[in-house]
């Protein structure tokens, strides 16, 4: 099994679906045991840093929940799995986080340098990184502070403009659907609901009510959302969390 362990946001991880794989497991055991952790009563807050919630898109086009998980996350997980098969594993897990973190750590050898030499690079470095970093905290914050400071007002011109923004990063507007279901099946992970459930529901009360076909048929999961005070809070978060996650350059008023 190839890539056991990638790298994201500057971290190396591995993914629930991975683990499962990897140690002959099913999925939904592994999220179990991952959301047990999580949302345990005692040191939840160690373990929310261990692990960072995801979707992917299984064989039949169903988006679903995974999680990622960094070695301290992994090391939780895994220090359950017994016998030969699973310590095997464990070892090739190991292997492939030090290697990764070794790749992320590597640097230009400096060490034929002159002790001189070798402290003005050093320092360079440093400089030149605290700079970078300096930026791109600036930019950050500045991205931060305008996608924290939509409201349910104007939610859904505010969650449009972010989607459109998403899908443009991803390869362009033909991914808008895809990010858009993204959206929704995070909602429902939150709000522990079913949007085509309560999607399917209004349409037949509007047709037991007599409207017409045309506006049954327009009725779309934003209109469900947008019954919902509680719903509303919960979809304005998502879209909060997936601007800053996917670093777009946020700005209101947009169509």
């Amino acid at each position: 099994m190839e890539n056991l362990v990638i790298m994201k946001n500057q971290q190396a991880v591995t993914s629930s679906l991975q683990v499962a794989e990897g140690f002959d497991k099913r999925h939904g055991d592994v999220m179990r045991a991952i959301d047990n952790k999580i949302h345990s009563t005692q040191n939840c807050a160690q373990y929310q840093n261990m692990f960072a919630e995801d979707i992917y898109q299984d064989k039949s086009g169903k988006w679903n929940k995974m999680y990622y998980m960094n070695r301290d996350g992994f090391t939780f997980i895994a220090m359950g799995f017994t016998g030969s098969r699973a310590d095997e594993f464990k070892l090739k897990y190991i292997q492939a986080f030090n290697e990764m973190e070794s790749y992320i750590k590597n640097e230009t050898d400096t060490s034929q340098l002159s002790p001189e030499l070798q402290f003005m690079n050093s320092l360079v470095k440093q400089l030149t990184q605290q700079e970078m970093n300096q930026q791109k905290l600036e930019s950050k914050v500045n991205n931060i502070s305008q996608v924290v400071s939509m409201d349910s007002r104007n939610w859904r011109r505010d969650a449009n403009s972010v989607i459109k923004k998403i899908a443009l990063k991803r390869g362009g507007f033909d991914q808008i659907a895809e990010v858009r279901n993204e959206s929704y099946l995070l909602l429902e992970s939150r709000g522990k609901c079913d949007l085509s459930t309560r999607l399917n529901n209004r349409k037949k009360n509007m047709i037991a009510q007599g409207i017409g076909k045309t506006q049954v048929k327009n009725l779309n999961n934003l209109d469900v959302i947008a019954e919902d005070a509680r719903l509303i809070e919960i979809y304005v978060s998502v879209i909060k969390d997936m601007a800053i996650r996917n670093d777009v350059d946020f700005e209101r008023g947009e169509n």
